[in-house]
């Protein structure tokens, strides 16, 4: 009888539950002759169905051409079929953890008698007896815990858990064959070092497929499940001797059963371990494209298609075996990158960040910035979204500048004035009363106490008409036009296409609107111009195109778009924002010799700096500023990219970026054409134009006005400077003074 007790308490150790012992010790006591089917039915063990919910399985990210960019997991895993597996790698897996896996039912009696008398004669537990069906069994149950008491119920050496193991063993070898329930057990295993999965495993320990393993790596691999903690070769000497040791064991349990030859025993055995350490790890902080990675996220995270809270979403980026396909051009991308490059380091304390949209569809073909994604502050990398909104892991963002005078623009064409209407202006502007300027509620929020300057006082008078205006970027103008035109409806014009704080907030509707006070992040702003290259046609920043699940069920995303301008109207800002790369504040920088069109902006004191400019087939957006706060660190005064600035215009570094990304990311792309504006509607004026004479330059029948441009000269002259104080009750564009994210 002590015997016996001893057995059990062995064998309870052992994590072998009570009734298995009977099934074995009965034989010894009561004749022999005990079956798994006698014991089973004297016990009243019947079999009952496992719940075996999809194991996690990460997630992919693709980029445009179908390679891989990203991934995410909560565990490291790719599911494939048995047939993926090397033959050597699934006889090294049945010899060592279960040798007559295709010969018994659910258990092993034999195996578990054996393992039962190792145990007692050690004294301790040196051999397990659990059949491969169960150990898949306690695998799915551990996968199943939603808390921590619930995974180690899953595990406990109890009596109760045995048995409830053994029914639902009973279950799964009737509803599945024997490669059946290898290739799942082959699935859900972990192997350590963060793989879980035999493929996944591969990969990570050798950098090759399951289907591809050799003799020496297959038993590597099987000798790791049976303690994965402990021979974990991404821990250390220590746990890699441990796992060289249990790969030999595997050998040697190979060779005596049949399996291998002793050449081929000898052979693995002077092999080295092997283990390279591949890099599995997830998120965007390992993607090739962190910022565009960001974004594809979140768009996942944001959309209640793909569960109803945040939490659903997250477990199903992270869990659910996606496939997610995306609008990234990786061409475009290195174009873009390859630019900010050449004019701003990562070490700089000022960031440039960039998007490139495509007109028509709003699919986001680049997000590139300066400074590199981490949470290293000693080697200023960024932690955040640089290139997008909040609601994409972005920040707050940058005052847009001058970039907003476009809107302005595009509802004088659209309330019907024409290239050659403007008025006389001065080098300062004040609102005649509060009620210049109505909020689109209807309130009063002109100030006459508010001055504007032109570049802080110096000129930029005289009589401008739209064309002018918009090439000097000169801010009484368009602070007059805006008075003309209304504030709500510029307002208005720019929510139509597309335009919202970075921050997530409402936009403020002050007098200065049209000068860019509100903080605007890069994919918004070129989404915004991009309307003009599309004609009149709004689409939402895109950056998934298709969704696979596990099941192969694909969910297509289709471009969101919506006729916001007239096409006549489009083509009109296009004639204008051309001329700002000939006659204009970018013309000392110019062109990229195909039809493009394009603002500078650059904000009060110098606070951030910007260009957006786009062709038929792409548009871009570039900011720079400084995210430590653009108030107290404006672009006066500072090395960028090795270069001195005592001052940082749209043309200065903005300007030259977008054009080098352009000139890259549109080669071997045939030029398209902007359509030529309808000269009945909108050639001369209808009013209030100059009594003298117009200058017609290049003989376009057209007033080309006093501004030449001279690249910088003008855009310093008259681009984005409103001194005084701001409708925010402070001097400067930054209304908080804070950090500019």
């Amino acid at each position: 009888m002590a015997v016996v007790l001893r057995v059990i308490r062995l064998a309870l150790a052992s994590a072998v539950a009570g009734v298995l012992i009977a099934a074995i010790v009965l034989p010894a006591v009561g004749g022999a002759g005990v079956t798994v089917v006698s014991v089973t039915r004297e016990l009243r063990i019947a079999p009952e169905e496992l719940d075996e919910p999809p194991l996690p399985e990460r997630t992919v990210v693709l980029d445009k051409n179908g390679k891989q960019i990203a991934q995410f997991y909560y565990q490291y895993r790719q599911s494939v079929p048995l047939s993926k597996v090397a033959d050597v790698m699934k006889k090294a897996i049945v010899e060592i953890e279960d040798a007559r896996f295709y010969e018994h039912g659910a258990i092993d009696l034999e195996g578990m008698a054996r393992a039962l008398w190792k145990n007692l004669q050690s004294g301790g537990v040196n051999e397990g007896g659990s059949s491969i069906t169960q150990q898949y069994v306690k695998q799915v149950l551990v996968n199943k815990a939603k808390t921590k008491k619930e995974a180690a119920a899953a595990i406990a050496p109890t009596v109760s858990r045995k048995l409830n193991e053994l029914r639902h063993a009973l279950a799964i070898e009737e509803k599945y064959s024997k490669d059946e329930i290898l290739e799942k057990y082959l699935n859900i295993s972990y192997f350590g070092a963060g793989a879980y999965g035999i493929e996944a495993a591969a990969k990570r320990f050798f950098g090759k497929h399951a289907s591809e393993l050799k003799l020496h790596e297959a038993a590597t691999l099987a000798g790791a499940v049976q303690n994965p903690t402990l021979t974990d070769p991404s821990r250390g000497k220590e746990f890699r001797e441990r796992l060289l040791a249990r790969r030999n064991v595997v050998l040697d349990v190979m060779y005596k059963g049949g399996k291998i030859t002793y050449e081929e025993l000898v052979a693995a055995k002077k092999k080295k371990l092997g283990y390279k350490g591949y890099d599995i790890s997830g998120g965007c902080e390992r993607s090739k494209y962190p910022y565009f990675c960001l974004y594809v996220q979140h768009e996942i995270l944001n959309n209640k298609a793909f569960g109803k809270t945040v939490k659903e979403r997250r477990e199903l980026l992270t869990r659910g075996g996606l496939t997610i396909r995306t609008t990234i051009d990786p061409h475009m991308q290195k174009a873009a990158e390859r630019a900010i490059r050449q004019y701003v380091k990562p070490s700089d304390k000022p960031v440039a960040a960039e998007a490139l949209v495509e007109p028509g569809t709003g699919r986001i073909k680049a997000m590139a910035a300066s400074r590199r994604f981490g949470n290293n502050k000693k080697k200023n990398e960024s932690n955040y979204n640089l290139v997008a909104d909040s609601a994409h892991g972005g920040g707050a963002g940058f005052q847009a500048g001058s970039t907003f005078k476009v809107f302005t623009l595009a509802t004088a064409l659209e309330k019907g004035m024409r290239f050659g209407d403007g008025f006389e202006v001065g080098g300062t502007y004040q609102a005649a009363g509060y009620h210049t300027f109505r909020n689109c509620k209807g309130d009063r929020v002109g100030d006459p106490n508010h001055v504007v300057h032109n570049a802080s006082g110096e000129g930029g008078g005289g009589f401008k008409n739209l064309q002018t205006g918009t090439w000097g970027s000169v801010n009484t103008f368009f602070m007059k036009l805006q008075e003309r035109v209304g504030l709500c409806d510029v307002v208005k014009m720019a929510k139509r296409l597309g335009i919202k704080r970075a921050d997530g907030k409402k936009l403020g509707e002050y007098e200065t609107f049209t000068l860019g006070i509100n903080e605007m992040d890069p994919v918004t702003v070129a989404s915004a111009y991009a309307t003009f290259g599309a004609r009149g046609t709004y689409c939402k920043p895109m950056a998934i195109t298709s969704v696979t699940d596990r099941n192969g069920k694909t969910i297509e995303f289709k471009p969101d778009c919506k006729q916001v301008l007239e096409p006549e109207v489009a083509d009109a800002v296009n004639h204008i924002l051309s001329g700002v790369f000939t006659k204009g504040t970018m013309s000392g920088v110019g062109g990229i010799g195909r039809d493009a069109a394009g603002k500078t902006g650059t904000t009060d004191e110098y606070r951030a700096a910007w260009f957006a400019g786009y062709t038929p087939d792409l548009a871009a957006a570039v900011s720079i500023g400084d995210p430590r706060g653009s108030y107290k660190y404006p672009l006066r005064n500072v090395v960028i990219g090795g270069r001195y600035y005592p001052q940082v215009f749209g043309a200065s570094i903005s300007g030259p970026i977008w054009k080098q990304t352009m000139l890259r990311a549109l080669s071997g792309t045939p030029a398209s054409s902007f359509i030529r504006p309808d000269m009945s509607r909108f050639g001369g004026c209808t009013g209030g134009c100059p009594k003298k004479k117009p200058k017609d330059r290049d003989g376009d029948g057209e007033d080309d006005g006093d501004e030449t441009g001279t690249g910088d000269e003008v855009d310093e002259a008259d681009d984005g400077f409103f001194t005084q104080r701001n409708p925010f009750g402070r001097r400067g564009g930054d209304r908080s003074g804070g950090p500019g994210r």
